[in-house]
């Protein structure tokens, strides 16, 4: 189904229209500070394992409620939040890891990121090779282009800035359905139809080395995301994958200028929590010049969160997703990985 008309709302907004507003910022107080570290200092001294830490085990009791609208806020308004102000230069990485995964413990449950089972990971150039289709881009200082994850909330939190660049760019995927059906609706209607993505050599048990999925899923009232133009296209190494035609790659570019046209561009600064509906929030990042020495260089954890609440996704997301199941969806789960949750990168 393709929307008949543009859609409105929370969720259908440009980036000109909140460059100039912090309505999308929350700055943690010296009180919510506060809690956040007392519950930190607790887990270290009970010696508590990062990953059996919960909402109940990390309390909150005055920014707690507050996660939780900012919570609906995310999945069913704007789609994303920025939260400022942990003072991670004065954290060990375990103290960092602990109060950034107790904060999204209020949120949802951390799922698998990779293949190796991280639950916790790490944004880091290892000096992989954008090119070569077994790693992933954020293993690398290359330009992201616009793209989702497999998950309900993405987190981010800036232990390090860049040398240069490595600036963070969000976009809402409605505003771009909305411009594109209204531009060129030829183009806009072949990304309702189903197209492959590479998994990257991450493959669940009994599934192909890619996945089929429209870019937009529409249910008659919101428009669900997945896209990620680089994958789609490493798909087609793959035989028997329906080909690519010049049209496709058309409407890639349009997709692409107009992420570019209507994105919201933010630097995060060593703190900054940013967390994301991926089903409306498509993100990317500049390419960046890092430090030369290896304490300082560019530095994120992620989180990939599965929350209580949610929308309803297609059935089409099973493939990727294992479930379409709202509190049990998401992940990359492959045969053999047991998750952990690394306190370092590990390239």
């Amino acid at each position: 189904m393709i929307p008949s008309s543009s859609l409105d709302g929370p969720a259908a907004w440009r980036g000109a229209e909140l460059a100039s507003s912090e309505s999308w910022i929350y700055r943690l107080s010296a009180s919510e500070l506060a809690e956040i570290e007392a519950a930190m200092r607790g887990i270290e001294a009970g010696h508590v394992d990062i990953a059996s830490i919960r909402r109940e085990t990390f309390p909150l009791p005055g920014l707690g409620p507050r996660l939780a609208e900012l919570l609906q806020e995310i999945i069913f308004g704007r789609g994303f939040v920025l939260v400022r102000g942990l003072p991670v230069q004065r954290y060990t990485a375990t103290e960092t890891a602990i109060a950034f995964w107790g904060i999204g413990a209020h949120l949802g449950r951390a799922l698998p990121q990779n293949g190796k089972g991280h639950l916790l990971g790490h944004v880091r150039d290892f000096g992989r090779d954008p090119n070569d289709p077994t790693y992933r881009l954020y293993q690398t200082a290359v330009e992201m282009t616009f793209h989702s994850d497999s998950c309900d909330v993405v987190g981010l939190m800036c232990r390090n800035k860049a040398r240069s660049g490595g600036q963070s760019l969000i976009v809402s995927s409605v505003s771009v359905c909305n411009a594109m059906t209204e531009r060129r609706p030829d183009l806009a209607r072949l990304l309702f139809g189903l197209l492959a993505t590479d998994r990257r050599g991450e493959i669940p048990a009994g599934a192909k080395p890619y996945y089929v999925i429209p870019v937009f899923n529409y249910d008659g009232r919101t428009i669900t995301t997945m896209y990620n133009r680089e994958y789609i296209e490493s798909a087609q190494r793959f035989a028997e994958v329906t080909r690519l035609t010049p049209t496709h790659l058309e409407a890639f570019a349009l997709f692409d200028s107009l992420c570019d046209e209507l994105k919201l561009a933010m630097d995060l600064v060593p703190g900054d929590m940013q967390f994301l509906h991926n089903h409306q929030i498509l993100h990317a990042r500049t390419a960046y010049e890092d430090w030369p020495d290896d304490a300082n260089k560019r530095h994120l954890l992620r989180l990939w969160l599965c929350p209580p609440i949610g929308r309803t996704l297609p059935s089409c997301f099973a493939e990727r997703y294992g479930s379409i199941a709202v509190g049990n969806r998401g992940g990359v789960v492959v045969p053999g990985a047991e998750t952990r949750v690394p306190l370092e990168p590990e390239g």
